[in-house]
């Protein structure tokens, strides 16, 4: 009996690479340049979102959290910094580009992202070679927790939440979007995932 699932909902973050910008870099990126880690955070909390969401560019959110002040080194600097350290998970894009080839389903990134950030990876990472649809908050203006990024996503794949798989690496989302009828699963590593989605019926790639 072929799946009812005809359309798989990915992160990015997470998922398909590392986080774009997470409290680790941030730390990493503080003892490089001889950041107060403590003050880039207060700072980075209080504007993130309007970023993420769209509202706000990359270099406008690096003069609030770090160029408010002279330092040792340009924008252009710290900018290259940060993309240049994005990193695949390279067992979880093959399964989702198999998962798209044995099933021909349709693939959907669902992620919150900064334009900077989201259109330098989907570029350096060919993610536009297996998805099809890229309802990032900073190109939609919402961002999850916010439950109509997942509405935003159904409309726009135009499929109904019950034919849907979801991998989501953080519990709360998943379980917003399992809300809606969407089949969430707890991104942990490709080899769970992949059981996960076994069980939803797709056909899944041999080892």
């Amino acid at each position: 009996m072929p799946s009812k699932i005809t359309t798989l909902f990915t992160d990015i973050g997470g998922v398909l690479l590392t986080n774009g910008w997470d409290r680790a870099l941030r730390k990493k990126t503080a003892e490089k340049f001889g950041l107060d880690q403590n003050e880039m955070n207060d700072r980075h909390h209080l504007t993130y979102d309007t970023y993420e969401v769209g509202k706000m560019g990359l270099d406008e959110y690096l003069d609030r959290v770090v160029f408010y002040t002279p330092r040792s080194f340009t924008p252009e600097t710290l900018k290259q910094w940060i993309l240049d350290e994005a990193r695949p998970y390279p067992e979880t894009i093959e399964l989702v580009r198999s998962l798209k080839k044995l099933n021909g389903i349709k693939i959907a990134v669902v992620s919150n992202e900064g334009r900077e950030l989201a259109v330098d990876r989907i570029a350096r990472f060919n993610l536009k070679e297996f998805a099809d649809f890229f309802i990032v908050s900073s190109f939609v203006h919402f961002r999850k927790p916010d439950i109509d990024i997942f509405k935003l996503a159904l409309d726009v794949a135009q499929v109904a939440p019950e034919n849907v798989a979801y991998l989501e690496d953080r519990a709360m989302f998943a379980e917003i979007a399992q809300t809606l009828g969407i089949h969430s699963v707890r991104h942990v590593d490709a080899r769970q995932s992949s059981e996960a989605l076994g069980k939803l019926g797709l056909a899944l790639p041999k080892s």
